[in-house]
């Protein structure tokens, strides 16, 4: 009992624990990142055949389960089961040279990429927040961000899956003042999704175009409900900015198409994470330069 208080009292140890914990979930969300898109197209696709009500020839029908824990993990390549030692985060990419024991294709660097910055962010929450219900909850938002960013990154995609069970326990909290209270939680959450679902009509009204999905409205108001009102316009400033700078940059030394969208919900939910460890001090900078 002694050496669990010494270690989660220990800045230095509980953010070590909380390192190896993201290391470990940073995994399982290299799942959730590839198939929770492909459950949720099998889903729209089975519900559109019942609807329809069209004939059942032609229709392939799942040979095995496929959900966040059945098959179990195999190579893309030669579909050979992972086992379990082959399997441990960042350790097993270095020790296999980033390559399958079976067939030596290349593992992508995606995989070791997204394990590092779950650990990394894990650490920065627990070692800013210390011990406590706020460390608890602020890194189930973390790995719910990291899902979203890559999600929306490969698919233009924001699962209400996820973004929808973290807005209303961002309400939760607020009515135990975990990250604010449950009036700016509240405000926040309406004026959070108000205010980009303002900026989407102007914007097609203007354009005759859609200039971001509903996804982008709910993770804004998923982060006014777990800060409250008051963090929604350096979000948004971010955001924007971040944004702005990438959009462009891929514009001219990426000969990225402008007429392709660029998905806002990496930019947001960066923005976000940022408010939620730094957001007072931004606001305090912001409200001191524009000298109110």
């Amino acid at each position: 009992m002694q050496q669990l208080d010494m270690l989660l009292n220990s800045a230095v140890l509980f953010s070590a624990l909380a390192g190896v914990v993201g290391l470990l979930v940073g995994s399982f969300l290299n799942v959730v990142i590839y198939r929770l898109p492909i459950m949720m197209q099998r889903g729209w696709q089975k519900e559109c055949h019942d609807y329809l009500q069209l004939s059942p020839e032609g229709v392939v029908e799942e040979v095995e389960p496929f959900n966040l824990v059945l098959p179990l993990s195999r190579c893309p390549a030669c579909n050979t089961p992972i086992k379990p030692y082959q399997n441990i985060p960042l350790i097993s990419y270095i020790f296999l040279k980033g390559r399958c024991a079976a067939c030596g294709n290349p593992i992508s660097l995606r995989y070791p990429v997204i394990e590092a910055l779950s650990a990394i962010a894990s650490i920065a929450v627990a070692w800013h927040f210390g011990y406590g219900a706020q460390a608890f909850f602020a890194l189930l938002l973390t790995w719910s961000l990291i899902a979203l960013i890559f999600i929306d990154i490969d698919h233009q995609l924001l699962p209400d899956s996820i973004t929808l069970p973290m807005l209303w326990l961002g309400l939760g909290l607020s009515l135990f003042n975990v990250f604010t209270d449950a009036h700016a939680g509240i405000i926040g959450a309406i004026a959070g999704y108000l205010a980009l679902w303002s900026i989407f009509h102007l914007f097609k009204l203007a354009t005759g175009k859609e200039g971001m999905g509903y996804g982008d409205f709910k993770l804004l108001a998923l982060f006014g409900a777990w800060l409250g009102w008051q963090y929604l316009p350096i979000i948004i400033l971010l955001s924007s900015l971040v944004g702005a700078v990438i959009g462009i940059g891929m514009i001219i030394f990426v000969k990225h198409d402008h007429n392709v969208p660029i998905p806002f919900g990496p930019y947001l939910a960066v923005a976000g994470w940022i408010a939620l460890l730094w957001g007072h001090d931004l606001n305090q900078l912001y409200l001191s330069t524009v000298g109110l």
